[in-house]
């Protein structure tokens, strides 16, 4: 069916275009939290934002190089990432019960006197350190199955390898900001992949 065919493209585009900014943000913002706090909140996040959206305009006129070749809609494929997809929303809906919105576009990073400025660890918090960044992994992950195209996939890996980069980055920066508080929550709770039997314990 065409329909489905101009969904899977338009899908597909949208997520090549919009996975390097995304993870660029935070390449841009950890390894330089320093700077960007002197430059204030306003600034930084309108340096930031033009950045982002000015970086998916021009990749959208580069789409074609970035789709690679149309691999097929492939419906047991498809059926695998829609239980992928399950997966990630369920992480999602525990992740957002407490980590809002200001906190996910690094608000408590450039300004440390934030009232959301506090360490996670209770909820999902309490089993993984980083839920939203398997959330994210999940889903693009479920994504890559649906659309099925080359670059996709490409981008996928992509994403892997940067979420390996910016996790350490992240965590230095949580270290430097919550000190001694961190490290034990660290000694407690693993990255991504939960222990079995009880969550770390929530001092």
């Amino acid at each position: 069916m065409r329909w489905l065919e101009q969904a899977r493209y338009w899908m597909a585009v949208l997520f090549v275009i919009s996975m390097p900014p995304a993870l660029a943000w935070w390449l841009i913002i950890h390894p330089f939290v320093a700077f960007w706090r002197r430059l204030g909140k306003a600034a930084t996040f309108t340096i930031i934002w033009s950045f982002y959206f000015g970086s998916m305009f021009g990749l959208f006129f580069l789409r074609e190089f970035f789709l690679g070749r149309d691999l097929g809609f492939q419906p047991w494929m498809a059926g695998a990432g829609a239980v992928v997809f399950l997966l990630s929303s369920a992480i999602a809906m525990q992740r957002k019960r407490y980590l809002k919105m200001r906190i996910l576009g690094g608000v408590p990073e450039i300004n440390p006197a934030d009232e959301m400025n506090r360490l996670l660890k209770e909820g999902i918090y309490a089993r993984i350190r980083h839920p939203r960044y398997v959330e994210f992994l999940v889903g693009s992950l479920g994504w890559a199955l649906v659309l099925n195209y080359a670059g996709v996939w490409i981008m996928y890996v992509i994403s892997v390898t940067g979420i390996l980069l910016i996790v350490p980055l992240e965590e230095k920066e949580l270290r430097d900001r919550f000190g001694q508080e961190y490290v034990d929550y660290c000694a407690r709770v693993p990255r991504f992949i939960p222990r079995f039997g009880k969550p770390g314990i929530v001092r």
